[in-house]
């Protein structure tokens, strides 16, 4: 199976509408550091709340609507009834990586135990989602407040770890789809035609079980495996392995 156009994820959501303390309903704020995200609205209605360094903001989500922002925005979706979306993510397989923080308060972002113990969905994953979701929110309405420079700090301090192995997935899944394209357009500059004799089309069904996301319930899509390829940092130094994924 070809992996989705451009190495990108796709999943689907119905955004959790559990009422937290503020008395809104919805999902988890967290960050991306490296991924962009878009939503396609395709019912109900709410928003997405965001935090940058440009300050807070809230944009409508209707049915029709697509959204999309950059690494660096936290984003808090409100769900004011039936709210799903189709969910597409820059680099597929990044985020189930590791490339999301949640915006818990400052003590337990600064333990790398105790944001483990947070992140964790353990025992009863729908009491531990909304746990989950309520500390991410309490610390979310204190960061509207001030202490975004902190919280890329300490948002980088805790993925630092991860850095090879998420360039790993880059360069085998969006980086080689681009190096593909490239090729392609070199062949048919010289006139060489053979890539379209392998024309193929590939389907993923629905997948049948719903997991407990950060914003909601989710049908994730698989993102097919890329051949397993000799880990090359950044650098270009060798190592036998890429480092383990902890969170």
């Amino acid at each position: 199976m070809t992996p989705f156009p451009g190495g990108v994820g796709i999943s689907g959501l119905t955004v959790y509408d559990w009422e937290a303390a503020d008395g809104l309903c919805g999902g988890t704020p967290h960050m991306h550091l490296v991924c962009s995200e878009a939503y396609v609205v395709i019912s109900g209605a709410g928003s997405v709340q965001t935090l940058t360094t440009s300050g807070f903001a809230e944009t409508p989500l209707h049915a029709g609507d697509v959204v999309w922002f950059t690494p660096g925005t936290i984003h808090r979706l409100v769900n004011d009834g039936g709210l799903r979306l189709v969910v597409l993510m820059q680099n597929g397989g990044l985020p189930e990586a590791g490339d999301a923080v949640f915006t818990f308060p400052a003590p337990v972002l600064a333990d790398p135990h105790a944001y483990r113990r947070a992140a964790a969905l353990t025992g009863d994953y729908s009491a531990a989602a909304r746990r989950r979701r309520d500390l991410a929110v309490e610390g979310f309405l204190a960061l509207c407040e001030g202490g975004l420079p902190e919280f890329h700090i300490a948002a980088h301090r805790l993925k630092s770890e991860l850095l090879d192995a998420w360039w790993i997935r880059w360069r085998d899944g969006p980086m080689a789809a681009a190096v593909t394209t490239g090729r392609q357009l070199e062949r048919l500059k010289a006139g060489d035609l053979s890539h379209l004799d392998h024309g193929e089309v590939s389907r993923l069904e629905r997948p049948e079980h719903q997991r407990f996301g950060m914003c909601g319930r989710l049908h994730t899509y698989p993102v097919p495996a890329p051949p397993i390829r000799p880990f090359r940092g950044p650098s270009g130094s060798p190592h036998p392995h890429p480092p383990k994924e902890p969170f």
